[in-house]
């Protein structure tokens, strides 16, 4: 894999802007996965790091990076999100914020 990183789609717009005249190219189906899961850790560290202030932004970055990795295993916000609640309703959720610790 070369340097770079994924961006945005309109990142190389906002650089124009500016100015610049940004480098890109299209990355390969096998590159674009790997930069998803590369770009996926990247924002969740951007989260854990965030202040409470910052930590929804962070989430929303997390979100569509989960999105792009949903629709390029074949899957859509619909069925992710259905497949979420059904989770949720067989396994519960977090809401209720219960630590295991074990078993006697």
């Amino acid at each position: 894999m070369s340097d770079g990183k994924l961006v945005r789609d309109r990142i190389p717009d906002f650089i124009r802007a500016n100015g610049e005249d940004p480098i890109t190219y299209v990355a390969a189906p096998a590159e674009y996965r790997q930069r998803l899961r590369d770009k996926l850790l990247e924002e969740v560290d951007e989260f854990l790091a965030a202040d409470s202030t910052a930590a929804i932004e962070e989430l929303a970055d997390v979100l569509e990076v989960v999105y792009a990795l949903a629709a390029d295993l074949g899957t859509d916000h619909p069925t992710l999100e259905q497949l979420r609640q059904s989770k949720a309703a067989e396994k519960g959720a977090f809401t209720n914020r219960l630590v295991w610790l074990g078993c006697r």
